[in-house]
C-alpha cells in the first residue's frame, strides 16, 4: 500500500508559508504533483552537488530539532532538542545497552520520523558506527513472517520493537515464527509502553529461544534517550520490569508533596536531576513547557507516568497517571488489569478505561482484541457472550472482584498512533459518551473509532 506523503505536505504547506522549497524523492511509480519553484526532485539535485560535504559546526545548546509527541494524552507539544547533551546520551546509551559491536546488523522497527527512529535508528547507532537495517514496510505484506524473514536474510543481531507488535506476532500464531531459524540473534530490545510478563516471556521464548537477553528500555519524546533499562550481562531481568536507572539517571517515586514513597508502593516517576538528552523547551510555548513537566511535583520533572519499586529496587512501570481508575474509593493502574486480561489464553490485547459510575465512582472498560483461534471459536453471540462472563470472572481470579470489568467489548484492532501506542484517551471518551470529539491529528487509522462505535451499537 502507498501513502500519499506528497499530498499531505502539500495540504500542510497550506498553512506554513514559510517554508520555501520542498525536496521529493522519486521512490514509487504513483503521480506526484509537483509546485514549480518551490519542489525540487532529488535526483535533479544531487547530479550537481560535490561528495564533499564538511559538517557544520555547532554550539552545543544549539536546536537540534523540533519533534512533536504521539498525541496519547492530548494536543501534540513540539520538544526541542539539542546537539551536544542529545548526542552524547544517544550514544552511550546505544553503545551500553544494545552491546553494540562491530559485527552487529542492528534493526529498531519504529518509524524513523518519532523519537525512537531519531534516537535509536539514526543517532545512537551511527554515532556508534553501527550497521542499522531500514525497513520501510508492513510486519504482515506479503505476509505475517515478513519481519522473521527479514531476520534470516540479513542476519540481524539486534532487534528492537514495541510491545504493541509483540502482541501482534502473539495474535497472528506461532507457525509464522516457527518457519524461521532466528539463530542470528543475540539480543532483543522493547520500547514504547510497559510490556507484560506473558509478552515478555513469549518474546524471550518464541523469539530469542531463550538465550538472548531483552532489555525493557524506558523512556519518553521529551527525555531523548534511554532513562531507565538493563545493561545485558550486568543486570538481571525480572519480566515486566524496567530494572534499574541509566549511568547518571536519577529516578524517584514520590507522592504529589514530591517525598519518596517506601519500596513495594506505587507512586509518580519523578527525575530529580537534569540529564544531558531532555528537552530544552516546548516550541513556541515555554510556559506550557514549565506547567506540563516541572510545576506538579516540586523541584523534579514529572513523567506523567505511574511506577513502583520492588524490593530489589526494580522500577515497575504502571502506565500514564492519568489511566488510573478509582473504583469505590480503591485506585486500580489500567496496566494491571489489563495485564490479567492479557494472561487470559484468548486475548491478545486490550486497553482498560474508566466511565463515570453513579454507584462506584467509575466503571471499568475493557476493549479486548482476541487472538486468530478464539476468534474462529467464538463467533456467535452466545459464544462471545460467554466469553465475555469469562473474562470478568478471570480478571476477578487474577487480581480482585474490585478491578472486574463492568463492561468489555470486543474490537478487531484498538486505536493507535502511528507511533504504536494505544489511544486510551479516545476509549475513555467512547466507553463515556459513545462518540469522540477530540483530537485525533496522530491516530494512524481512522477507521477503527468507527469500528468500535458500530461494534457497541451491535
Amino acid at each position: 500500500m502507498e501513502i500519499p506523503l506528497k499530498a499531505v505536505v502539500d495540504e500542510a504547506l497550506v498553512n506554513c508559508p514559510s517554508v520555501k522549497h520542498v525536496i521529493v524523492l522519486h521512490r514509487s511509480r504513483c503521480a506526484v504533483l509537483m509546485q514549480p519553484g518551490r519542489d525540487h526532485w532529488w535526483h535533479d539535485l544531487m547530479a550537481h552537488v560535490s561528495r564533499a560535504c564538511p559538517p557544520e559546526p555547532l554550539d552545543s545548546e544549539d536546536p537540534l530539532y523540533i519533534l512533536y509527541t504521539s498525541g496519547t494524552t492530548g494536543k501534540p507539544k513540539g520538544l526541542v532538542h539539542t546537539t551536544g547533551g542529545y548526542g552524547v546520551q544517544t550514544f552511550l546509551t546505544s553503545k551500553y545497552i544494545f552491546d553494540l559491536k562491530d559485527s552487529d546488523v542492528y534493526w529498531c522497527t519504529a518509524d524513523i520520523g518519532w523519537v525512537t527512529g531519531h534516537s535509536y535508528v539514526v543517532y545512537g547507532p551511527l554515532a556508534n558506527g553501527a550497521t542499522v537495517l531500514l525497513y520501510e514496510g508492513a510486519p504482515n505484506a506479503p505476509d505475517n513472517s515478513r519481519f522473521w524473514q527479514i531476520i534470516d536474510d540479513h542476519q540481524v543481531t539486534i532487534f528492537y520493537t514495541a510491545p504493541t507488535a509483540i502482541r501482534a506476532f502473539i495474535k497472528w500464531g506461532d507457525e509464522w515464527v516457527d518457519k524461521h531459524k532466528l539463530d542470528s540473534l543475540r539480543l532483543l530490545g522493547t520500547v514504547g509502553e510497559p510490556i507484560n510478563p506473558e509478552t515478555w516471556m513469549w518474546y524471550r521464548d518464541k523469539i530469542g529461544h531463550n538465550r538472548c537477553p531483552i532489555v525493557d528500555t524506558w523512556w519518553q519524546t521529551e527525555t531523548g534517550g534511554i532513562m531507565v533499562a538493563p545493561v545485558p550481562g550486568a543486570v538481571p531481568t525480572k519480566p515486566g520490569s524496567a530494572t534499574l536507572p541509566f549511568f547518571g539517571i536519577q529516578p524517584d517515586v514520590v507522592t504529589k508533596e514530591g517525598n519518596s514513597v517506601p519500596l513495594g508502593h506505587g507512586g509518580l516517576l519523578v527525575v530529580r536531576k537534569p540529564w544531558p538528552s531532555m528537552a530544552r523547551t516546548i516550541y513556541g510555548d515555554p510556559e506550557r513547557f514549565q506547567k506540563t513537566y516541572w510545576s506538579d511535583v516540586p523541584g523534579c520533572y514529572f513523567t506523567g507516568d505511574g511506577a513502583r519499586r520492588d524490593q530489589d529496587g526494580y522500577l515497575w512501570l504502571m502506565g500514564r497517571v492519568d489511566d488510573v481508575i478509582n473504583v469505590s474509593g480503591h485506585r486500580l493502574g489500567t496496566m494491571e488489569v489489563e495485564s490479567a486480561l492479557v494472561s487470559h489464553p484468548s486475548v491478545a490485547e486490550a486497553a482498560v478505561v474508566g466511565r463515570p459510575d453513579d454507584m462506584k465512582g467509575q466503571a471499568i472498560v475493557a476493549f479486548v482484541t482476541l487472538e486468530a483461534d478464539a476468534v474462529k471459536g467464538n463467533d456467535g453471540p452466545e459464544a462471545l457472550a460467554q466469553l465475555k462472563n469469562e473474562l470478568k470472572k478471570w480478571v476477578g481470579k487474577e487480581i480482585g472482584s474490585l478491578a472486574r470489568p463492568e463492561e468489555i467489548r470486543f474490537a478487531e484492532t484498538l486505536p493507535k498512533t502511528r507511533s504504536g501506542k494505544i489511544m486510551r484517551r479516545l476509549l475513555r471518551e467512547l466507553a463515556t459518551t459513545g462518540t469522540v470529539s477530540g483530537d485525533t491529528t496522530t491516530l494512524e487509522d481512522f477507521r477503527v473509532i468507527a469500528m468500535l462505535r458500530e461494534s457497541d451499537e451491535a
